[in-house]
């Protein structure tokens, strides 16, 4: 057996997905919901290296 009848069996005719924001949408149309958790980490962290190099001397 060829390796494209092996593939091609239980492909579907239509193999295309639709894409779920579609080329050229705004910015506003995406998610944004990892910005904000990004920088509470990032600042904690620095809280966090302040706070030890004030108790420990470093």
């Amino acid at each position: 057996m060829a390796d494209g009848d092996f593939y091609s069996r239980d492909r579907p005719d239509q193999t295309d997905l639709p894409e779920d924001r579609p080329r050229g949408a705004g910015p506003e149309s995406g998610s944004r919901r990892g910005f904000h958790a990004l920088w509470t980490v990032v600042l904690a962290l620095i809280v966090l290296f302040v706070v030890m190099a004030l108790l420990f001397g470093i």
